[in-house]
């Protein structure tokens, strides 16, 4: 797995949680559909990803977003969609499981580098800080 922490801004585009670069086997799932794609980066706040295959861009309710990082490390994340460009879909985390938790915020602990900075995510998320 590579992962890539992408701090940068563009423009006046500031950003609150840190975005994490790596590429983990997702799947976007609603009812019986899956759709495989590419994602770009994750968040404790979403994930951005290639717009899939036969994607029906009239969805625009909840999804179960299935990121795998490793055999036994999988983040689940209800997600529902909130913005579209280039070719990509950004969708907002509705709800992640107490696993899938623990599994995100190890990754994004070992990229930040700075326990601090987490909990200063957590904190701005005001779910999951100490």
């Amino acid at each position: 797995m590579t992962v890539i922490l992408d701090n940068s801004k563009s423009g006046s585009e500031r950003r609150n949680f840190s975005r994490i670069r790596f590429d983990g086997n997702t799947e976007l799932i609603l009812g019986n559909q899956r759709w495989r794609t590419e994602l770009v980066d994750i968040s404790l706040k979403g994930l951005l990803v290639a717009i899939p295959k036969d994607w029906d861009l009239s969805i625009a309710e909840q999804l179960r977003a299935q990121i795998t990082l490793a055999e036994d490390a999988i983040i689940n994340m209800d997600v529902i969609p909130r913005h579209r460009e280039d070719g990509v879909i950004g969708f907002e985390c509705e709800h992640i499981d107490i696993d899938s938790i623990t599994h995100l915020r190890q990754l994004i602990a070992l990229n930040l580098g700075d326990e601090t900075l987490l909990e200063r995510e957590l904190a701005a998320l005001g779910k999951f800080g100490k």
